[in-house]
């Protein structure tokens, strides 16, 4: 009575903490599964305009159901970059009040096959009819939501065609741009030089530190900008048979030799005893394993062969015999007509005229066989073998229709003749024909027993535990494993190193509770990936070793031309080329727009300063791309005037239009673009 006296006096107490238990349950739960985590429902802004996840989601899965082939982040990022397109398109539109009306929207549609050329919708002249494209729509007003879905997309497409034009014609190409490129192209300089290569000076003597490449980057933020990422260290152990499964295989697949010799049921035999099903095709030598080929094609009736390694099977093979002219190479020009089987609205010729066609060719032919090559190219109705000379080979009996069948494998090689069959009229010549061999194949797989397969789990699992504690290199070693090149991965890649569709990793090693240090297994197709989240690179400047490749040269030759200009002293040029050990070389009639020296490349700055500077006149050092110069001009030839230059205005607009490709990068890079996918589980 006691006991329960002081139970019911803490009743209260109980329900309490009870509550917190399960209040705490709930919340954990909610904080888990991203309930309070998930800080917006928008996948993500474009210069503040929201793009809703439902939305994203229903075109995620639009893409992921109408492409080929196609990953679920590849969808991902295929949505994500047309999402942001559309958005700075649409700001543009906006902006400079670019609208447009129903007939320019119906202009865009009709362009579309489906809809221009389907006949529901065109008049009796077979024009694309606008009502009654209209009329059906009415009619069928279950199909509204795709016709609003086509004409949104058709009014985009209609603004942007008006955005480009407008950007095309921005680029303004006049008379006196043309007749500045032309004086590019046409003005020429003779000089001489002296160069003094940067190769000259040891790299080691300019060293560069990191803060020197980073004080560079600041100067061009923009240019050297780097998205967050993660860099992973991996190994793979890999779920491969030992030896002793391969063995194993060997031991069970010989024991079914004498077996399978004996037998007279051999596709039941093979089928009972193979991973791999019976085959009763007659098989050419060429078309044999190449290890194996000499001993499978000349092996006797009855005799098996192996077992043999083939392809990470074990195999025996017992010849069933062979089959003389088994498989066949023959050339062919068809000859189509008007209600045959092609399926070529543009054949409109007769049977009787396909047939008299067919002889007529066949006559040439005989009178000079080597036109069939050239005939085949311009009269063959059959576009597949066609682009192969009309040839056919490694034809197989009953794999071409019977009248084409039994002339290629009922005459000898060389014949040639017309046969017609559902298809139209052939002219078929023979050119080949070879012995075949038929195997009886018992091929087992040879894979990890559930041994070694455990084996392999609790060496994974070994090692995901004592690298978390220890050097992953170092453990893997011990181990007798290799760790592989560091990955570095953004937020919505998908492979990590060689190894594709690993979203599980880059989700792991992004997320926001995985320090760097820990390491996680992952399944793989073939076995284990062991991931050791190494470091994370925050958004904003490249890291120096990425950056370093880029710019370190270009602060080496800046330091090498400080040196270099206490070396290459003097007032002329022969002083400068003895004080630096160099010659003196001269340059002829270059130009601004093909500005190369002999074995230094390209030096527009060298050039330029030869135009600028004054005959007989010794320039100063100048920094080039491969080398700090001098130079003095001899001579500067100007092109004579030209009464128009309008090559050279239709050259740069040329130019000018492709360069209206880049606006949208140049819109994504002046856009304040918030990218919040990976919190949405993508």
């Amino acid at each position: 009575m006691a006991v329960l006296s002081k139970i019911r006096q803490r009743s209260l107490l109980l329900i309490v903490v009870i509550g917190f238990c399960l209040l705490a349950f709930v919340v954990g739960d909610l904080i888990n599964s991203g309930g309070f985590n998930q800080t917006s429902k928008y996948v993500g802004s474009i210069n503040g305009k929201d793009i809703s996840y439902e939305d994203f989601r229903a075109k995620v899965d639009a893409a992921e159901r109408s492409g080929q082939g196609i990953t679920s982040i590849q969808a991902v990022n295929r949505v994500w970059d047309q999402e942001v397109s559309i958005a700075l398109l649409q700001e543009q539109f906006e902006k400079l009040g670019i609208r447009v009306g129903e007939n320019q929207i119906m202009d865009i549609m009709k362009q579309s096959q489906d809809i221009g050329q389907n006949p529901q919708f065109q008049n009796a002249a077979g024009q694309f009819d606008a009502q009654k494209f209209k009329d059906f729509f009415q009619s069928n007003p279950e199909l509204a939501a795709s016709l609003v879905e086509r004409e949104s997309q058709a009014e985009l497409s209609a603004k942007y065609m008006i955005y480009s034009t407008m950007i095309k014609a921005g680029f303004v190409t006049t008379e006196a741009d043309g007749k500045f490129q032309y004086e590019l192209e046409a003005n020429k300089v003779t000089f001489d030089y002296v160069a003094f290569p940067f190769t000259n000076i040891k790299d080691s003597e300019v060293p560069v530190s990191d803060d020197e490449i980073v004080a560079y980057m600041r100067k061009d933020e923009k240019k050297y900008k780097a998205d967050e990422t993660r860099e992973l260290e991996f190994i793979v152990i890999e779920d491969k048979p030992s030896q002793a499964d391969e063995a194993e295989v060997q031991k069970n697949i010989t024991v079914l030799v004498d077996s399978l010799k004996m037998t007279s049921r051999n596709q039941e035999f093979v089928d009972a005893n193979s991973d791999i099903k019976y085959d009763s095709t007659y098989i050419t030598k060429k078309n044999l394993p190449i290890q194996f080929a000499d001993q499978l094609y000349n092996l006797p009736a009855g005799e098996v062969f192996g077992p043999y390694l083939l392809n990470g099977y074990y195999a025996i093979s017992k010849s069933l015999g062979k089959r003389a002219g088994a498989s066949a190479k023959a050339s062919h020009i068809l000859i189509g007509y008007q209600g045959g089987k092609i399926p070529n609205p543009a054949i409109t010729r007769t049977k009787e005229e396909a047939q008299a066609k067919a002889n007529d060719l066949l006559a040439q032919i005989q009178a000079n066989p080597a036109v069939f090559e050239s005939l085949v190219a311009t009269n063959s109705d059959d576009s597949g073998s066609a682009q192969n000379r009309g040839e056919y080979d490694n034809i197989m009996p009953g794999q071409m229709v019977k009248p084409f069948d039994d002339f290629v494998f009922n005459r000898p090689i060389g014949s040639l003749g017309v046969v017609e069959t559902e298809f139209g009229y052939h002219i078929i010549k023979v050119t080949d024909k070879q012995d075949a061999v038929r195997l009886a194949t018992i091929a087992q797989i040879i894979e990890p027993s559930e041994q070694t397969s455990d084996e392999i789990f609790a060496k994974a699992n070994k090692l995901e535990a004592e690298a978390a504690e220890k050097d992953l290199t170092t453990v893997a070693k011990t181990m007798g494993l290799t760790v592989q090149p560091t990955a570095n991965v953004k937020a919505l890649d998908e492979n990590v190193g060689q190894y594709q569709n690993q979203r599980a990793v880059i989700r792991w090693a992004f997320d926001k509770k995985t320090d760097v240090g820990e390491v996680k297994r992952f399944n793989v197709p073939n076995g284990n990936l062991i991931v050791k989240l190494k470091k994370v690179n925050e958004e904003g400047l490249m890291a120096v070793s990425d950056a370093r490749p880029m710019i370190e040269p270009i602060l080496k030759n800046k330091k090498k031309t400080e040196k270099i200009k206490a070396i290459m002293t003097g007032s002329t040029l022969e002083e400068a080329a003895k004080a630096a050990k160099v010659s003196v070389a001269t340059a002829t009639d270059l130009t601004l727009q093909s500005p190369n020296l002999a074995g230094f490349g390209s030096e527009p700055k060298v050039v330029g300063t030869a135009f600028a500077t004054a005959p007989n006149k010794v320039s100063g050092i100048i920094e080039g791309k491969s080398a700090v110069y001098k130079v003095k001009t001899k001579t500067v030839v100007v092109a004579p005037k030209l009464a128009n230059h309008t090559e050279y205005v239709a050259k740069l607009k040329a130019q000018s239009a492709a360069a209206a490709g880049q606006m949208i990068p140049a819109l994504k890079e002046n856009a304040k673009i918030e990218d919040n996918r990976l919190d949405f589980g993508y």
